[in-house]
């Protein structure tokens, strides 16, 4: 399933942030990982302590992705109401979900205090990061002053997650979209 260029370590790295995202930690077995990154059984312990320490290496990497994906949308030019709208505008595909956002759902991820805490880090240096954006805003006279840009940075990333909720219970991304334009219609700079 994947090249060869690819280390073995790699492979079992794509492999088991497939697996999470399609079955969760307790239906990514160790065998199915195996099968799906194309490795020897003993491969996953070679270069990893087992499947907790294989999990944090692919829930670090989605994290990462994740981080760099909404860094980009966020550093686009234009004013910050522009900023915050390119990242709740992004292209996503709304109707799988969020990768991060999934593992929040998942109870055996959340119980372990190591493989919450790249997910909990995620969503809290989004949400820092357009606070920021939302500050530079209301230095700029866009935004209210009386707007708590921790706040506001909150409703956004919520905005995104519950989008993805909506959107996945009703087949559709038009219930993501519509979370989106009325948040915005919300930030409008009122000039």
């Amino acid at each position: 399933m994947y090249s060869t260029v690819m280390s073995t370590s790699e492979r079992l790295i794509e492999s088991t942030r497939e697996l999470l995202w399609e079955r969760g930690y307790v239906g990514t077995s160790p065998k199915a990982i195996l099968e799906r990154a194309g490795a020897g059984q003993g491969s996953m312990y070679h270069h990893f302590k087992g499947k907790p320490d294989l999990a944090l290496a692919a829930i670090r990497r989605t994290a990462e992705e994740l981080l760099a994906t909404a860094e980009a949308a966020l550093d686009t030019p234009g004013t910050p109401y522009d900023r915050i709208a390119a990242y709740l505008r992004r292209e996503r595909d709304v109707l799988r979900g969020c990768p991060v956002g999934r593992l929040t759902m998942d109870p055996d991820v959340m119980a372990s205090p190591e493989l919450r805490a790249p997910v909990d880090e995620t969503l809290a240096r989004i949400r820092a990061r357009i606070a920021g954006i939302v500050e530079l805003g209301q230095e700029q006279g866009e935004f209210a002053a009386s707007l708590d840009p921790a706040e506001i940075a909150s409703a956004v990333v919520a905005t995104v997650q519950g989008g993805y909720v909506l959107a996945r219970a009703s087949g559709s991304p038009d219930a993501f979209d519509a979370g989106v334009r009325g948040l915005l219609t919300l930030l409008a700079p009122r000039n």
